[in-house]
């Protein structure tokens, strides 16, 4: 999930809503997702957790703006 967070964000600097990267992830990974067994059930909650880990890794600001995630590196 992570690389998938940075990746829907895009470059350092830039930000995107929660929402937002959860469509990127489903739009691009749609048929993985359904592959995935219990996890296509909890995908969007690990999503949140891996945002949360990469808050924690100084790699995401999510103070920016409630429901937002700002790429710092």
């Amino acid at each position: 999930m992570k690389p998938l967070i940075l990746q829907a964000i895009g470059s350092p600097g830039n930000k995107e809503r929660i929402a937002k990267i959860a469509k990127f992830i489903w739009d691009h990974h749609q048929s993985d997702l359904e592959k995935s067994g219990d996890f296509f059930y909890t995908w969007q909650y690990d999503m949140r957790w891996a945002g949360d880990s990469l808050v924690k890794e100084g790699k995401l600001d999510k103070k920016s703006h409630i429901g937002e995630w700002l790429r710092l590196r």
